[in-house]
């Protein structure tokens, strides 16, 4: 029976109901975050095997089980590499089930890190994630305490200061990473400058990038896990899995996080990390967050101020390094973003 692979439209609801029905044999639900969605027919138009992408990740792949053991699976995999080839993406990722990560790695994906029972993160190069850790071996301290702390700082507030400044002042190198992933309202490189500006302060302070390998929770990919605390509880012992040979690299003994008491994400966060960095050799300390007018100072406040050009009240939420980024004419294409967003709050 001859079949062809051709791209689904957003508005092509007709297909998409049928890929819908599709991934719901499988257990998942098409994933929230899909930039590309390709659908296999087969001679009467009916999908019989599906696959998405998002940015550079594969992701909601499902075949028929009539039609499975045809090696349909290969061809919409193959489908999706070269789409991405012609985009110029060609350091690719995916997270799949366990139970099929043999057969990804039988197409050319080597294992970065899993979550057992739950799901493995993969990519298509052998040597990717060496090759990281590799470049992050040149600021290894054999002597005295190294601490770590990851940021999206999206975008860099007196919190995430307070945070780098308490944990830089309690080690002899404290090692901070940005997320490089660019999925937040504050585009990467604003909030990589940002970080640096606002730490330069601090000389015992290494910044790192986070590389493709932490990601955020606005693209983390939740088709096939059950709830949304699942999900999140997922990210974080994923994110774990990774920084524990990021950790064994720089010899980092400590990880320091601040408490949210407000946020169910950064909650779950802090549990896993506080359950499961003992066990890799580190240290979570949880510190209290820096307040401002007995609130707790965060990027979403920011943003809401932000996003209401009150540049009063962010005054006493924002080092002066940012400030004086966002009253700059520098700033005008990313405050337009933030003031068309409908949701500053939990983006």
């Amino acid at each position: 029976m001859p079949y062809f692979i051709s791209r689904v439209q957003p508005g092509d609801k007709r297909t998409l109901s049928q890929i819908d029905a599709l991934l719901k044999q499988e257990g998942i639900e098409r994933d929230a975050n899909l930039d590309y969605v390709a659908a296999m027919f087969d001679d009467d138009y009916r999908v019989v095997g599906t696959g998405s992408c998002f940015g550079n990740t594969l992701r909601c792949f499902a075949v028929d089980s009539a039609h499975q053991g045809e090696g349909l699976l290969n061809e919409i995999v193959s489908h999706l590499i070269q789409m991405q080839c012609a985009r110029g993406n060609l350091h690719l990722f995916l997270y799949t089930k366990p139970s099929a990560a043999k057969f990804f790695s039988d197409l050319g994906f080597y294992e970065i890190a899993r979550v057992e029972g739950r799901l493995v993160f993969m990519e298509n190069r052998r040597d990717g994630f060496a090759s990281y850790l590799r470049g992050l071996a040149k600021d290894r301290r054999e002597d005295g305490v190294s601490a770590a702390v990851i940021m999206n700082a999206n975008p860099f507030t007196l919190g995430h200061q307070y945070l780098a400044e308490q944990a830089a002042g309690a080690c002899d190198t404290l090692h901070l990473f940005v997320v490089s992933e660019d999925a937040s309202l504050v585009p990467a490189t604003v909030r990589r400058r940002l970080v640096e500006e606002g730490v330069a302060h601090l000389p015992n302070v290494v910044l790192h990038d986070c590389g493709p390998y932490i990601i955020s929770s606005a693209t983390f990919p939740s088709y096939f896990l059950k709830d949304r605390e699942t999900v999140i509880e997922s990210q974080a012992r994923l994110d774990l899995a990774v920084f524990g040979r990021i950790a064994r690299e720089l010899n980092i003994t400590a990880r320091y996080v601040g408490e949210e008491p407000a946020s169910q994400v950064t909650g779950i966060y802090n549990r896993v990390m506080q359950e499961a960095l003992p066990a890799l050799g580190v240290r979570c300390v949880v510190l209290p967050r820096r307040q401002a007018d007995g609130c707790p100072i965060s990027a979403s406040t920011v943003r809401q101020c932000l996003k209401q050009g009150d540049f009063e009240a962010l005054r006493a939420l924002v080092p002066a390094t940012t400030l004086a980024y966002f009253e700059s004419g520098e700033a005008a294409p990313v405050l337009q973003r933030i003031r068309a967003a409908q949701d500053v709050v939990h983006y």
